[in-house]
C-alpha cells in the first residue's frame, strides 16, 4: 500500500491510498473553494448523560446530485470534485460538512472506489483489502488527536439509510468522547467480569453463538452470526476469534482473510429479498441498504468501567439493514425512538437461516 497525503483548496487534509507502489499523486485542487467555516458543537444532555453534536452548517451540503455532478466521483477535465486526479483506488478526506470538528473531533469520508454505480460488494479482494488498510491507518492516526476519545469507521448504504451521495462511500467518526452504545457494553463487560470472576463478556458471547443455530458463516479467523437478540430483521455481526480491542490487533492472517468473507456477507446481504447477487442497481429488488459498523475500543481513559481495560473490548462489525421483507421498511416508532425498546419482525434464527441459504455457489 502506498499512501499519499494533500491538501484541498480549503485546506482539509485528502489521502489516497494506493495497490501500486509506483503510483505518483500530484494533482493539485483547482476549484476556487473558501476555507472551510463550521459551527460543530457538542452539548451533554443532563437527563440521559449522553451527548449530542449540533452542526448548523450541514443543512447546506450536497443533497442528491446528478450523477455527472457527483463530488466523489474523480476530476474530469473542467468538471471538478472533491478528488483532483483523474482515477484513485482508495481516498480519505476531511469531511466539508462535518457533524463534528476542531474540539468536538473530526469526521472523514471514504471512498471506496472511483466506479460510480459499484458497491462494496463489488470490490476485488485486493480492493477490499485496502479499504481495510485504510480504517485501521486513519483509526491509528486519528487516535492520537487530543481531540478524540474513539474512532467509528462505518458505512450508511442506500437511500432509504438517508444516504444524499450515491457514490460508493463510507464515513469516519472521531469522537470527543466514549459514544453510548460503546458505553452500555463497557458496563455489561465489567458487570460481568466481577460477577464470573474474571469471565470475559465478549468471549463467552461469541462462544454461545458458535454453538448455536445461528452462525452464518465461520472461517478459520472470522466468525459471522445473527445475535440471539438482535434489533433489527437482519443484523450479523462479525468477528476475529482472536479478541483484540480495535483494527490495530488484528494479525497478517485475519487481514488476509477479511476481504473474502466480508464481501461474501455483503453479496448475501443483496440476494436476501429476490435472489439477486451483487450490488449494483437492475431489475426486480433495488440493492438492500444497509448501515455496516466497526465497534472499537475507546481510546481514553476507562476508570468509570470498574476493572475494565481496553483489552477487554472486542473489535466487531454490526451489518444490518432496516428492510424487513420486500418493499417494507423497519421504521423506529414509538417503542424503539421513543424508549429505546426494539421490536423485531424477523426471529435472528429465522434471519441466519435465510442468509445461509443465499450463500454464494
Amino acid at each position: 500500500m502506498k499512501k499519499t497525503s494533500t491538501r484541498l483548496a480549503d485546506g482539509r487534509e485528502l489521502i489516497y491510498y494506493d495497490l501500486r507502489d509506483d503510483t505518483v499523486r500530484d494533482a493539485a485542487d483547482r476549484r476556487p473553494l473558501e476555507r472551510t467555516v463550521t459551527t460543530s458543537q457538542v452539548r451533554r444532555d443532563p437527563l440521559l448523560g449522553d451527548s449530542v453534536a449540533v452542526a448548523s452548517h450541514r443543512q447546506g451540503r450536497t443533497y442528491h446530485p446528478p450523477a455527472d455532478e457527483c463530488p466523489l466521483c474523480p476530476t474530469q477535465g473542467e468538471r471538478l470534485s472533491e478528488i483532483p486526479d483523474s482515477s484513485y483506488d482508495v481516498v480519505v478526506f476531511e469531511n466539508r460538512f462535518p457533524s463534528l470538528a476542531g474540539d468536538s473531533g473530526r469526521c472523514e469520508v471514504v471512498c471506496f472506489t472511483s466506479d460510480h454505480d459499484a458497491s462494496f460488494a463489488d470490490l476485488t479482494e485486493d480492493r477490499a483489502r485496502l479499504v481495510l488498510e485504510a480504517w485501521t491507518d486513519r483509526t491509528a492516526e486519528l487516535s492520537q488527536l487530543s481531540s478524540v476519545e474513539q474512532v467509528f469507521c462505518f458505512e450508511n448504504r442506500g437511500a432509504e439509510i438517508g444516504v444524499t451521495l450515491g457514490h460508493p462511500h463510507g464515513q469516519i467518526y472521531a469522537y470527543p468522547f466514549t459514544t453510548p452504545r460503546t458505553a452500555l457494553m463497557l458496563r455489561s463487560v465489567a458487570a460481568h467480569k466481577e460477577a464470573t470472576g474474571g469471565e470475559n463478556l465478549f468471549d463467552a458471547v461469541l462462544q454461545r453463538e458458535l454453538a448455536d443455530e445461528r452462525v452464518v458463516l465461520e472461517t478459520d479467523h472470522w466468525v459471522a452470526f445473527v445475535p440471539y437478540a438482535a434489533h433489527w430483521p437482519y443484523e450479523v455481526h462479525l468477528y476475529p476469534r482472536r479478541r483484540v480491542p480495535d483494527l490495530l490487533g488484528l494479525d497478517e492472517a485475519a487481514r488476509s482473510e477479511f476481504p473474502r468473507v466480508y464481501l461474501e456477507l455483503l453479496r448475501r446481504f443483496d440476494r436476501i429479498f429476490d435472489g439477486r447477487g451483487g450490488g449494483r442497481e437492475g431489475a426486480g429488488e433495488p440493492p438492500t441498504p444497509y448501515i455496516a459498523a466497526w465497534h472499537q475500543a475507546p481510546f481514553g481513559a476507562l476508570e468509570e468501567f470498574d476493572g475494565v481495560t481496553r483489552d477487554d473490548f472486542a473489535l466487531h462489525l454490526e451489518l444490518f439493514t432496516i428492510r424487513r421483507t420486500s418493499g417494507k421498511l423497519k421504521f423506529l416508532a414509538g417503542s424503539e425512538s421513543g424508549m429505546n425498546v426494539f421490536i423485531n419482525d424477523v426471529p435472528p434464527e429465522h434471519a441466519a437461516e435465510r442468509l445461509r441459504e443465499v450463500a454464494s455457489s
